[in-house]
């Protein structure tokens, strides 16, 4: 394989031979930094070495850089020319020949472009959404479900084994309401004068699970108060239309985990008496605390009520536990930003049970809010008193929905612009990038028409203009741009990349058109060879990180 990666590899090598042959001990460089230059009078690749080793030789960091420079011994199949710039920096440009080799090998690739085995096959459970199944899913769980699904699609690119995982309850109190919610609703429509309580579940969603008891059980249990079926049936009706909802969006789970298990098992008293054990948990005002406090955290915390039931922290250190104890080598927690505060007490419940609690990756995203124009969307009343993820989907597709969610950093609050995302152009991000792939459909098709062999193999050498550069220069970043978004976890760098992709395809375009025609087919053989194994490549680019985003790759649009 041939990348930008491997070239920075080079570079940093030659540096360091080239410190080595001036008598300065490289021990005392400190880590050298080769980036990609954002001003193309400043080359393609840059360096800071000189100014680092100034400061440790005493010298003037361009006397430094001289000396550097003079040093190398640089393959000029590689290396076009090198310069010193500003206080000395060092700005390499790369010879057109590696750009061509790097771009067959991309060709070469195709669908496995940009995917690496980083991972290492390293057992990896991501785990997000995690809804209880008391109503159907909303666009804050929207937001989680696209972010987990491409965090997990972004390490199965990056080489690890992944798990995909929705943990739920269905034993607490949400639970009993929702089924109590259910029961009355259904009492209701045969009649039975009822007190429903406003603080019930509320919605159409109710009244249509209260139609399906209806349906299977008549006036059976028209006067009984015991929750059993109705808990039953209301859970399985909405995890169908959670799961189906999910499916809209491309997104299957491998493992529905219940936190009644813990309980059923003895894991959460377990879980408890090692703490006591350990004298991290006591008792206090009716209550069980765990003593976080002991542990860094700055007071204790109740991980069990006056009640006798338990808070979220002990069922999740349990569960945390239970992922420990299935071999997963990474964890991966999606949460929303209400969670922000109190993670940390589940991470120390696992460091104090004898786990390493630095396996645990909790990645929080921030919340939604909808809008059109300027405007904020009030709450839709059709299925209750939120807006659900089936009505964004039916307002402005799942392509739509999964980008618009990703584009912006989950640490960002979230502005879903509906006006922008109903918009069938290309101002719409995700049309803008999809109409580029389409595009190169196109002209393939018609060559193909034309009776050229789109397969032949083409000398690159052939493109030479501004436009055609730039643009293998940036299909060329695309593994670059899928490590750093998986090291980091920033999945919106994705779509900004194709974006630009997408843009330098444009121009491309542009300035091959004559007389308002693109020019990609023309009577020069070479010359249309050489680039429609360009338009395949980006053709290329653009589709594996469509892919990896979970959206559509349109042929024709």
């Amino acid at each position: 394989m041939i990348s930008m990666s491997d070239m920075k590899t080079y570079l940093k090598q030659q540096i360091l031979q080239a410190v080595q042959s001036l008598n300065i001990d490289i021990k005392k460089l400190p880590d050298i930094q080769i980036t990609e230059s954002k001003q193309k009078d400043h080359g393609d690749m840059a360096t800071n070495a000189a100014l680092l080793l100034a400061s440790i030789e005493k010298k003037k960091p361009r006397e430094i850089a001289e000396a550097l420079v003079n040093a190398f011994k640089l393959d000029s199949d590689k290396i076009n020319s090198v310069e010193i710039a500003g206080p000395g920096f060092i700005n390499f440009s790369l010879s057109p020949n590696f750009y061509y080799r790097a771009l067959n090998d991309l060709l070469k690739q195709g669908q496995t472009y940009g995917r690496n085995n980083a991972g290492q096959g390293k057992k990896t459970q991501v785990e997000f959404v995690s809804a209880n199944p008391t109503g159907p899913l909303t666009i804050g769980h929207g937001r989680q479900a696209v972010l987990g699904d491409t965090v997990a699609r972004l390490l199965e690119a990056t080489g690890h084994d992944v798990t995909r995982e929705y943990y739920f309850n269905n034993a607490g109190r949400q639970m009993r309401v929702f089924a109590d919610s259910v029961r009355l609703r259904y009492q209701q429509k045969l009649g039975k004068k009822v007190n429903f309580p406003e603080d019930y579940y509320q919605g159409e969603y109710i009244a249509e699970v209260a139609d399906q008891a209806e349906k299977e059980k008549g006036d059976s249990f028209k006067n009984s108060e015991d929750l059993t079926y109705f808990q039953e049936l209301a859970e399985k009706a909405l995890f169908e239309e959670i799961k189906k909802t999910l499916a809209r969006l491309g997104i299957v789970f491998d493992v529905f985990f219940n936190e009644k298990s813990l309980y059923d098992s003895g894991k959460i008293e377990s879980v408890l008496k090692t703490l006591r054990e350990k004298d991290l948990a006591y008792d206090a005002d009716g209550a069980v605390w765990f003593r976080t406090s002991k542990l860094g955290q700055d007071q204790d915390r109740v991980i069990v009520k006056s009640t006798g039931e338990p808070t979220y922290r002990l069922p999740d250190i349990a569960y945390h536990k239970d992922k420990c104890d299935r071999g997963f080598d990474l964890i991966i927690d999606i949460f929303g930003a209400d969670h922000v505060a109190t993670y940390p007490d589940v991470l120390a419940g696992l460091e104090a049970l004898g786990y390493d609690p630095s396996i645990v990756k909790v990645l929080i995203h921030q919340f939604v809010t909808l809008t059109e124009g300027k405007e904020k969307i009030k709450m839709s009343t059709r299925k209750a008193n939120f807006i659900t993820l089936d009505e964004l989907i039916d307002e402005v597709g799942e392509d739509v929905t999964r980008y618009f969610f990703l584009n912006r950093s989950m640490s960002s609050h979230l502005n879903f612009d509906l006006t922008l995302a109903k918009t069938q152009s290309d101002e719409n991000p995700v049309y803008y990038v999809q109409y580029a792939h389409a595009r190169i459909c196109s002209i393939l098709r018609f060559a193909e028409e034309q009776g050229v062999n789109i397969n032949e193999p083409a000398d690159l050498q052939h493109l030479k203009t501004e436009e055609e550069m730039d643009l293998i220069k940036q299909l060329l970043q695309y593994p670059e741009v899928i490590i750093a978004s998986a090291d980091d976890f920033e999945i919106h760098r994705i779509p900004a990349y194709l974006e630009s992709v997408a843009t330098a395809y444009h121009k491309f375009q542009h300035a091959g058109r004559v007389n308002g025609e693109l020019r990609v087919v023309t009577e020069n053989k070479p010359m249309t060879l050489a680039r429609l194994a360009l338009c395949q490549a980006a053709r290329i680019v653009l589709s594996n990180g469509l892919r990896l985003l979970g959206l559509s790759t349109p042929q024709k649009m």
